[in-house]
């Protein structure tokens, strides 16, 4: 028989060392996600071997709707999971076992919406991302097929985070493990000995994110933190807004993020036109670029996401001093994988273009230059999406979604307009870095802000406990 309640003194994520727990929890959920980008990755890699340039052209078009699958994910998944724990932490395991049952409810619903959206208007979306007649014919071949998996890909997403909050950050991590390595062999067996081009990576697609779908599935009925009933599935009104409430910030910044693609490729095409490039030429070192950066991106917020449960707990659990820690040792580890990233993209831009496929000496040329000045400051990145799910993790939901909209929509997104109208296309390189450089100095002066209030009130705490 279960305990009721796990009191904070009972629980590892309120007792245990910080540097092994976030280890235990951060690793897992690391490899989950950079393995998710494996799915996007791995297809750009062949299609750009197999298909070319226009190929890698095409995934771009499609990947904003790679991102809004996410946003609706991340939306629910980040949420429930943070409210999961603030529940589990205060001892209110009734209203914890409500938010699963809710928040199974709304990732299923959302993931059938969303397909439905994307079946009706497909042609419509892709013209919106910005493909070009010669592009679109082979966007609509991959999308066709590939639009069939999100329904699972928008379950599994959005169950990772309460996976790893129930302690089970390994059955996340097998579950993206197991698609993205079947992923890779049926890229290969669809695409090469098979000879089905572009749909072949489409359909290996969609039978990996039904196999990590399925192995999420098998999880609930074994969930540790209490049994999931059937009683419990619904979608109660009071738990789904405040669902909704604690993932805005997470889907926010992912829908900012998708519109910011979207704006990036018609200005990329614009301008390219104008150019010596044209507008294929950027279209698709722009896919291959944003392929590459999705691997920054997974590991920051796998990172995230991992420390999301020791932030939760011991937030609700009023342990201030563990909060600041789980923060602090966080973005020590973000920064040195990120100077890492910063040394390989600016010693080895050629080869890293080459990786998914080849192009001519212009594609090269505009490659490079953007492989180097657009992700210039990637060497700070993991401070502002780390700072965004501390917020939230924390449930100052105002502040997260403040901060997560403000790199992607108050910073970046003015610049890709306004840059261009002086600097051509290189306005939209030097957008990137403009914009990394000012979010990092303003989450550092949230986070100062937001450390001081928690020095407050670990100091009332300590005052209340006195006899």
């Amino acid at each position: 028989m279960k305990p009721a309640s796990v009191p904070a003194q009972g629980n590892p994520l309120g007792t245990a060392p910080l540097g092994p727990l976030i280890y235990k929890f951060a690793v897992p959920s690391i490899i989950a996600m950079l393995v998710g980008s494996v799915y996007n990755i791995t297809d750009q890699i062949f299609i750009g071997q197999v298909v070319g340039m226009l190929g890698n052209a095409a995934t771009n078009v499609v990947f904003p709707l790679v991102g809004l699958s996410i946003a609706v994910s991340q939306w629910v998944g980040v949420g429930l999971a943070a409210n999961f724990n603030l529940s589990l932490g205060a001892k209110r395991e009734e209203d914890a076992k409500a938010f699963v049952g809710t928040g199974l409810s709304l990732v299923t619903l959302l993931g059938i919406l969303f397909t439905l959206l994307v079946l009706l208007f497909e042609t419509p979306i892709l013209r919106l991302c910005g493909a070009t007649e010669s592009v679109l014919p082979y966007a609509q071949e991959y999308l066709s097929i590939t639009v069939w998996g999100m329904p699972f890909v928008i379950f599994a997403n959005g169950v990772y985070p309460v996976i790893r909050a129930d302690r089970s950050p390994k059955v996340a991590m097998t579950s993206s493990l197991v698609g993205a390595v079947l992923n890779v062999f049926l890229d290969w067996l669809f695409m090469f000995p098979l000879g089905l081009g572009i749909r072949g990576a489409a359909i290996a697609t969609v039978i990996s994110q039904v196999v990590s779908f399925l192995i999420c599935l098998r999880y609930f009925p074994k969930f540790k933190a209490f049994p999931i009933e059937k009683a419990s599935l619904g979608i109660r009104k009071a738990f789904a807004a405040r669902i909704f409430k604690l993932g805005t910030a997470s889907f926010s910044n992912h829908m900012v993020m998708t519109l910011v693609n979207v704006v990036l490729n018609n200005t990329l095409v614009y301008y390219g036109a104008l150019s010596i490039y044209g507008s294929d030429i950027p279209l698709a070192v722009a896919g291959v670029v944003g392929k590459v950066n999705a691997i920054m991106v997974s590991f920051v917020v796998g990172l995230a996401h991992g420390c999301q449960p020791i932030l939760s707990f011991n937030m609700g659990a009023k342990n201030y001093s563990r909060v600041k820690g789980t923060f602090q040792r966080a973005v020590g580890v973000a920064l040195v994988f990120s100077f890492t990233a910063f040394a390989l993209f600016q010693l080895f831009p050629h080869e890293i273009l080459s990786i998914f496929g080849s192009g001519d000496a212009l594609y090269y040329q505009f490659g490079e230059d953007y492989l180097r000045i657009y992700l210039f400051m990637v060497c700070l990145f993991g401070v502002q999406p780390l700072a965004v799910n501390y917020f939230t993790s924390i449930g100052d939901m105002k502040q997260g979604t403040f901060l997560s909209i403000s790199r992607q929509g108050f910073l970046l997104l003015p610049l890709l307009i306004f840059l261009p109208l002086f600097l051509g296309l290189d306005g939209v390189l030097y957008a990137g870095p403009i914009a990394d450089g000012l979010a990092v100095i303003l989450s550092l002066v949230m986070m100062a802000r937001s450390f001081k209030k928690l020095d407050r009130l670990a100091a009332e705490t300590q005052k209340e406990a006195a006899p």
